[in-house]
């Protein structure tokens, strides 16, 4: 009995230790999802192995329970292998930025959303999924006068990007293959001080290859906006997946030491960020925090800080 119990428990083990592994083989779209969560599978791995042992001591076990470790360490590393060094507290920011994903049936909360977002605070407002705040565009244009998306520049109403501050040639673009008109583009004037904002809305990591390519155009557009930039929206996978992380070294992207989880809901503080805000210097995160209430969407959303470096 013991040595079945110990059975079950190895191949189990074995079976996740090598989805995680192939990621450090090859990219494979299909296992994209069990990337994202590395660290959550390895530590699942690690408490599997520890039972196995407790059952019955054998090299094998000690061999998975290393390997759990192994990649539990190195997922933690490559999450803040991106990290930005720490603002000062009392350093003002230049701007606030929220970003949501509000899912486009949540109706019955759209004008909840609407008023959290004009008490906010934000200078800039991306909201993902926006057709339930639609009907509030009238209150919500009484604080944020200028934006795009929803009727402007595209009939449909997936990406809402709303400002204090006159958007300076705002365009969107589409992303990958899938999808259209998922990506606005604009810069902002910050009392001189200009910065590019990128809203994007990728889409599921494991429908084919559309994902990687739309990082690939992400990738060809980030070079021709020269300056301070902010990369954000729903990226629908972690920092912990190669495309991402392949973006993220090549343009030079940072974020915060610990991204907040915004997926799932019911996962709370021990879910995975998958909503992300990004920046590219001269430009630096202050802060970035997770919206306490998710009103009713699959996601949490964002508020975020940043900084100009001279």
């Amino acid at each position: 009995m013991r040595d079945t119990i110990f059975c079950v428990f190895s191949v189990l083990t074995t079976l996740v230790l090598a989805i995680v592994s192939l990621r450090y083989v090859r990219d494979f779209y299909l296992l994209s999802f069990f990337y994202s969560f590395q660290v959550h599978l390895a530590v699942a791995a690690a408490a599997a192995s520890i039972a196995a042992l407790l059952v019955k001591r054998h090299w094998y076990g000690l061999l998975t329970l290393g390997l759990s470790v192994a990649l539990a360490v190195h997922g933690i590393i490559m999450m803040r292998e991106f990290a930005e060094p720490a603002v000062e507290e009392n350093r003002p920011a230049l701007f606030k930025l929220m970003s949501f994903n509000i899912e486009n049936d949540n109706f019955a909360n759209g004008a909840a959303i609407a008023d959290m977002a004009i008490a906010s605070g934000a200078d800039v407002v991306n909201i993902l999924e926006a057709e339930p705040v639609l009907s509030e565009l009238p209150r919500l244009l009484k604080t944020y006068p200028y934006y795009i998306g929803c009727g402007v520049g595209m009939q449909e109403c997936d990406t809402l990007v709303l400002s204090k501050r006159p958007l300076i040639e705002p365009r969107i673009r589409n992303l990958g293959l899938l999808w259209r008109n998922r990506l606005t583009i604009s810069t902002i004037d910050f009392d001189g001080q200009k910065v590019n904002f990128l809203a994007a809305h990728l889409t599921k990591p494991y429908y084919d290859e559309f994902h990687g390519l739309e990082i690939w155009d992400l990738a060809e557009i980030i070079p021709s906006l020269p300056g301070p930039l902010v990369l954000a929206g729903d990226f629908n996978t972690s920092i912990l997946a190669p495309d991402v992380q392949w973006l993220m070294r090549g343009q030079g992207l940072g974020t915060v030491s610990l991204e907040p989880a915004t997926w799932p809901i019911a996962a709370g503080a021990f879910g995975i960020p998958i909503d992300h805000v990004f920046s590219k210097a001269p430009l630096r995160l202050k802060s970035v925090r997770r919206i306490q209430d998710s009103f009713g969407s699959n996601h949490f959303g964002l508020m975020a800080e940043f900084v100009v470096d001279p």
